[in-house]
């Protein structure tokens, strides 16, 4: 029944390949985890036994098999690969299990640096917070411009019309989402099922899930649309990481905005797990004491 139904849930999709970067979110969410928020690790049938190891009180491990039949076994999907467009079929088809009315949706690479609540997440005790923003940094970043963002307006703007959207603004977001059981239900219902379409077909047409969720909830209006920005600060690419460090900006200063970071694992991948405040892994050595903005900052009042 749907009372049962936990209020709000971490969804993490992963497998074997990420394990040590999930150890590190572990570590972090026991830490971190005020409210006793369940989290749900998703991995395929065949890692299974490499992640029994984290299950306890309130982390759950299910295969990816037993919550949806709808898995791609090729690379017929625009030529992703496999692995990447098994997960996110499986953020759009987790509500199916029935477990929780909400989940929010992680990646292996993300990181905890406060306390966090289900009042993050939760506008009330019904409605969760929807993110929603247009991107304007990403899209004024030249290389991100030149490499990333064109297709990807092509692309998202297909999903606003084929779900019947009319916008001039892009809203959407594409990692660590809160998602509504409720709103991927509708979809569902009333999209997916009368055009007898599946996640595979609509990721064919645009292989971005969470924009799927993030237009029909703005067409559809299923639930009230309580926006917040973004719960965990993203590093694309090594840049912007390095942007931080050079101002100064401690993990400290970022748990004032955000319950968490991601450094981009498709980026940093190549120099190891890299946390935060680790700039040697770069090769590099942030001399905080010459370019410490704050310091500056200070001197010149």
């Amino acid at each position: 029944m749907i009372e049962k139904m936990e209020t709000i849930v971490i969804l993490l999709k992963t497998y074997v390949g990420d394990i040590e970067y999930v150890k590190r979110l572990i570590r972090t969410y026991k830490r971190y985890n005020a409210d006793n928020i369940p989290l749900y690790i998703v991995v395929p049938e065949s890692d299974m036994n490499h992640f029994k190891r984290f299950i306890g009180k309130e982390i759950k491990l299910l295969s990816d098999e037993s919550v949806t039949k709808d898995l791609v076994h090729d690379n017929s999907i625009r030529g992703i690969r496999l692995g990447y467009i098994n997960q996110e079929i499986i953020k759009l088809a987790f509500w199916e299990k029935r477990l929780c009315k909400n989940y929010f949706c992680m990646d292996a690479d993300g990181v905890f640096i406060r306390k966090f609540y289900k009042s993050d997440f939760m506008y009330d005790k019904t409605t969760p917070y929807t993110i929603l923003v247009e991107d304007n940094e990403l899209k004024v970043d030249p290389e991100y411009y030149k490499f990333y963002w064109r297709e990807r307006e092509t692309l998202i703007r297909k999903i606003q019309k084929e779900v019947g959207l009319n916008d001039r603004r892009m809203l959407t977001y594409h990692g660590f989402v809160i998602v509504s059981s409720k709103v991927l239900e509708s979809f569902h219902r009333k999209y997916l099922t009368p055009k007898r379409k599946s996640y595979k077909d609509i990721l064919k047409i645009s292989p971005y899930e969470f924009s799927w969720y993030n237009m029909w909830l703005q067409k559809d209006k299923t639930i009230p649309i309580e926006i917040r920005e973004p719960l965990i600060k993203l590093f694309y690419k090594k840049s912007q990481h390095i942007e931080y460090l050079k101002k100064g900006i401690t993990l400290k200063d970022i748990a004032r905005g955000y319950i968490g970071y991601v450094i981009n694992s498709n980026y940093s991948r190549g120099f190891g797990i890299v946390n935060y405040d680790e700039p040697k892994k770069y090769g590099i050595v942030i001399d905080r004491l010459k370019i410490n903005i704050r310091k500056l900052a200070n001197f010149l009042h």
